[in-house]
């Protein structure tokens, strides 16, 4: 849910920049069912509240993880859409925290509690006092007061960047035109 407002923010600048909803709807995605099937798999290890099951947490973890998989090679396939690879690579990053964890993403205790969490383990982060790779877990905490407020990682970050970068030039923005300065002549 972190790429919810950089989505939202690159949507409306790219309105504000001349771009157009109708072209971001234009882009063309290859395999797109992996996209798809990525999702499903991450429903199915971390179902929200009120779905009629609770998967067991080493299954959610290989679920997790394949999820990954299915996305890092949708990702390879749509490779020539600006924005996607830097969405690889925190994708990447996100994946070596997991895996290095294993299986889960750690949280810090501190983003843990600015995000409201009351409980050691959220879905698919866990807090741990000494993680593998501290730099690459949830260690962020979004404000309380943005919807969907949650924790966050560097990837998680990074693959925000490229969201935003394929929001803006999927939507065709111009670039803005600065006035010129010009010369004193002598």
């Amino acid at each position: 849910m972190v790429l919810v407002l950089p989505v939202v923010v690159a949507v409306a600048l790219g309105l504000v920049l001349g771009g157009s909803l109708g072209r971001l709807a234009e882009i063309r995605l290859r395999a797109a069912w992996l996209f798809l099937a990525a999702i499903v798999l991450q429903v199915v290890a971390f179902p929200v509240s009120g779905m009629p099951w609770r998967t067991h947490d080493t299954v959610a973890s290989v679920l997790w993880v394949a999820s990954y998989g299915l996305l890092l090679v949708a990702a390879v396939l749509n490779r020539r859409i600006p924005g996607v690879p830097v969405v690889g690579v925190g994708m990447c990053l996100n994946l070596v925290a997991i895996l290095a964890n294993g299986g889960t993403m750690p949280v810090g205790y501190h983003a843990m509690h600015a995000a409201g969490r009351v409980s050691e383990t959220h879905a698919n982060s866990t807090a741990m006092t000494d993680p593998s790779l501290p730099w690459l877990v949830d260690r962020w905490a979004a404000p309380d007061w943005l919807p969907l407020a949650n924790v966050f990682s560097v990837g998680d970050v990074i693959i925000a960047l490229g969201a935003f970068v394929i929001v803006l030039v999927g939507m065709g923005t111009q670039r803005p035109v600065l006035p010129r300065l010009s010369r004193p002549t002598l």
